[in-house]
């Protein structure tokens, strides 16, 4: 299995996250965000308990094959 980084957020500071994968063996998209740990907004999700949830911004859309065109990686 290889993780192939799709993009990175260009308007994180440092350089850091969000970031979005694809596991080329499984074809499905890993997303590297920012935890969500405020309980109003948890209360109103049915997370189970080997589940985690991170808020990813709408700008990193573009990073997405289907969204780009089918394009591949954006960002290497």
């Amino acid at each position: 299995m290889t993780l192939h980084r799709l993009g990175k957020d260009p308007e994180s500071p440092n350089n850091g996250s969000p970031t979005v994968y694809l596991d080329d063996e499984s074809g499905n998209y890993v997303l590297q965000g920012w935890r969500v740990t405020d309980p109003e907004r948890l209360a109103q999700m049915d997370v189970p308990s080997h589940e985690t949830v991170i808020e990813f911004p709408k700008r990193m859309m573009q990073f997405f094959p289907e969204v780009n065109g089918g394009g591949g990686r954006v960002d290497v």
